[in-house]
């Protein structure tokens, strides 16, 4: 599994068409778009949420980081799963999975139940990082970052959406109805995608146990795939503190925000998926590590401006401190994006008989960076408020930066690609 075997791409099959048509594209965009809905919704209800169940501020995190553990965790052991057993089955058995867990939540009596649900909930969207392999194997090489890029815009509209879709329904309905209601669009989803994802049947032969002992085998010999999983990560890791705190901070003085505003607040983070396929084609033309690099610095000044507009100036000026946080939503999720699509193209050109278990990885270990970001967000804001929230967030982006500057002029990377480019 070393880099000098990259291939960029695998026979064509009966079951493997030869082109993955726009129709198909805007299926799965639609598809993780939805599906993806439930992964960060609780963001904004945490206060709705920690109310329901007794939670004080510094446990509201718990909230998301379990759910997402739970993506992370479906990630490593369910996910691999594509690369061993027919696709199609494997993706309609993990959402079913999904429904009866989103039914689980909005019906929790207890903590407890809720918190185990959000866990399974977290595992089961992982089905999403089946579908997008998928839609890495069906296109061409030379579309493939194009095809990666819109798909990705689904998905990263989904997790942007998600948050003013959950508030707007809290705010008329109460918070378990939106878990119920995309309990019922994803069974309806599950449907549909059993009636047009491709049957594909892995070759592989190797045991379950031997394909997730892989894993470990797979990151340490794919150094783009350790690189490219490391950003996310840590762009994920400012991604979760900003939007796990920002609710708390908008429902405070000067904004005093209903779950309304909230949720028009957070639709200005929207505008940052229109960078996924601007990034596949700029990673198509070769400009991978300048746009890394942009997409680093982007989140740094995100969280810049997001200590403007929530702590310097919001006693002064609260009209001006809000779009300055709202910019600050834009800018952060243009950078994150940007980063994400990024890698995944690069991870794509790696090995396609293990696309599974790298998608697996890749997305897993970006999405710990999210966890504790998560986590950690309860704990700033107890502690330092939303300084301290912004200055953490800052930390994860400096980090990134740091990392993706002192990679070593990027040679290993373009050899990587340059061997895979010779193979197409």
């Amino acid at each position: 599994m070393s880099s000098n075997s990259t291939r960029t791409d695998e026979p064509q099959t009966a079951d493997t068409p030869h082109e993955f048509t726009a129709g198909l594209t805007l299926v799965f965009a639609l598809a993780v778009g939805t599906i993806v809905l439930g992964l960060f919704a609780s963001q904004p209800l945490v206060g709705l949420i920690g109310a329901s169940f007794s939670l004080d501020a510094s446990q509201a995190g718990l909230v998301t980081t379990l759910t997402l553990l739970g993506y992370a965790t479906g990630l490593f052991l369910l996910v691999p799963l594509t690369d061993l057993v027919e696709n199609r089955k494997v993706i309609i058995a993990t959402l079913a999975v999904d429904v009866v867990a989103l039914t689980a939540i909005a019906c929790a009596p207890t903590l407890m139940v809720f918190l185990a649900a959000s866990f399974a909930t977290g595992m089961a969207t992982s089905a999403i990082q089946m579908l997008v392999p998928v839609a890495a194997r069906l296109s061409s090489t030379a579309r493939r970052g194009r095809v990666v890029g819109n798909v990705m815009s689904g998905l990263m509209l989904g997790i942007l959406l998600s948050r003013p879709a959950a508030s707007l329904v809290a705010e008329f309905v109460g918070w378990r109805w939106f878990y119920g209601a995309l309990a019922i669009v994803v069974a309806a989803l599950t449907i549909a995608l059993a009636c047009v994802v491709p049957s594909h049947r892995p070759r592989t032969t190797v045991s379950y146990g031997r394909l997730i002992g892989s894993l470990w085998f797979i990151l340490r010999r794919e150094p783009v795939l350790r690189r490219r999983a490391a950003y996310q990560a840590l762009c994920m890791g400012a991604f979760g503190v900003f939007w796990t705190c920002v609710a708390l901070r908008l429902a405070l003085p000067p904004f005093g925000l209903d779950q309304t505003g909230i949720a028009l607040f957070a639709l200005s983070g929207a505008a940052g998926a229109v960078v996924a396929p601007i990034a596949g084609r700029a990673g198509d033309r070769g400009w991978t590590r300048g746009a890394t690099l942009l997409a680093h610095g982007a989140v740094i000044c995100a969280m810049a401006l997001a200590e403007i507009g929530g702590a310097l100036i919001s006693d002064r000026a609260p009209l001006v401190s809000l779009a300055v946080l709202a910019a600050a939503a834009v800018v952060l999720d243009l950078g994150v994006v940007g980063d994400q699509t990024l890698g995944r193209r690069a991870i794509n050109l790696l090995h396609p008989e293990a696309r599974g278990r790298i998608n697996g990885l890749f997305t897993g270990l970006f999405f710990l960076g999210a966890s504790v970001g998560s986590g950690l967000s309860g704990i700033a804001w107890v502690i330092a408020g939303w300084p301290g929230v912004c200055a953490i967030g800052a930390l994860f982006g400096l980090a990134a930066l740091i990392a993706s500057v002192s990679e070593k002029s990027g040679a290993e990377f373009g050899m990587t690609i340059a061997v895979a480019a010779e193979r197409e």
